[in-house]
């Protein structure tokens, strides 16, 4: 009975660790979620749903776009460091 339970716990460790490993590899890379998100121009699209160039909800609607665009860059930045650093960890680095 003694002889088994370091096996038993060698076992579980095992499938915890590629466990971990397997949750980290679902993500994909960021890449291809980039090239699948749809490039939409910004003039058209504020043209079709704010107004003229120039009024205040063509020029609102503009600022909201480019705000959105910042804070997905930003998080893809935190992202990809934050998937680096785990990778690091992960290698002994």
């Amino acid at each position: 009975m003694s002889a088994t339970r370091p096996l038993i716990w060698a076992v579980v460790s095992v499938a915890c660790l590629l466990g971990g490993c397997a949750q980290m590899s679902q993500d994909g890379p960021l890449a291809s979620r980039e090239q699948a998100a749809p490039v939409v121009d910004d003039d058209a699209y504020c043209r079709t749903n704010g107004g003229e160039p120039g009024s205040s909800a063509y020029v609102a609607c503009r600022k909201n776009r480019d705000v959105a665009a910042s804070r997905a860059a930003s998080s893809d930045r935190y992202e990809r460091a934050h998937k680096n650093m785990a990778e690091r960890m992960l290698n002994g680095q």
